[in-house]
């Protein structure tokens, strides 16, 4: 799966806030829970950095990849904004 695809499957999931899903949940509760789990998310990111195991910073690292898309979703940040950003750090 593409990062692309990814932030198209979260984005539906806001939109049609399906029963059962994880991530309408975390739209339901709100943008102090997102915020707070990309924050956790990224302090496993730094543990998992520090030890010898590459699997679990691979894991660690797609749960901060997908709570941030969540949280951009929320702040209705498109992936093309971020690209945008990049290609003009680029310069």
């Amino acid at each position: 799966m593409t990062i692309d695809e990814l932030y198209k499957i979260i984005k539906d999931r806001q939109l049609k806030m399906p029963e059962g899903s994880y991530v309408a949940s975390l739209f339901k509760v709100g943008q102090d829970r997102i915020i707070q789990k990309v924050g956790e998310e990224a302090i496993e990111v730094i543990i998992a950095s520090k030890s010898a195991n590459r699997t679990r910073l691979i894991e660690e690292s797609t749960d901060l990849i997908f709570h941030l898309i969540v949280l951009l979703i929320d702040k209705k940040i498109s992936l093309k904004e971020i690209e945008q950003e990049l290609e003009r750090r680029k310069k």
